[in-house]
This record gives C-alpha cells, sequence and structure tokens, in this order.
C-alpha cells in the first residue's frame, strides 16, 4: 500500500481516524468534555490513532499539524452541545 501523499486525503483519513476514537469511547468523550480533561482521558486512544494516521501518510504530511486539527474539528467541536464549564 502506498503512502498517502494528498493533503486532501490525509485530512479525510485523520477525520476518519478520530471520528472512530469519538464513535468507540462515547462515555470517554462526555465526560472529557464535563470534566475538561478529554486529552487526557483519551490519551492513549489518539496517541495509537496518530501513530496510525502517520503510517499511513507520507512524511511531509504526518508532520503537518493535520491530524491535531481534526482532532479539534471531530472531537471538540461536534461535542459542543455537552455541557460543559470550557465552553
Amino acid at each position: 500500500m502506498s503512502l498517502i501523499d494528498n493533503p486532501d486525503q490525509a485530512k479525510r483519513l485523520a477525520r476518519a481516524i478520530i471520528s472512530d476514537i469519538a464513535i468507540y469511547n462515547r462515555e470517554k468523550v462526555e465526560r472529557g468534555i464535563k470534566e475538561d480533561s478529554i486529552f487526557e482521558l483519551l490519551a492513549e486512544e489518539i496517541e495509537e490513532g496518530r501513530q496510525h494516521f502517520q503510517s499511513r501518510v507520507a512524511p511531509e504530511l504526518s508532520s503537518e499539524a493535520i491530524y491535531d486539527m481534526a482532532l479539534v474539528d471531530v472531537l471538540i467541536k461536534r461535542a459542543g452541545k455537552i455541557e460543559s464549564p470550557i465552553w
């Protein structure tokens, strides 16, 4: 399998990985948003996802902030309806 070298495809991959993290860890996401500890609660899953992302994209794209931006877009923005003191 060749590495992804297209930035748009890399963004889609990052969003898909993080969507899976959110889907399979709904309770952690909700608790993490409510307690402002989402990154601590999901640290292992986020790092595993990052490693998977980096293994699938070309090195020049894996060093960009694509994965981190997807974390905010998918994990945080979508959780905006959860009651939290951080909003």
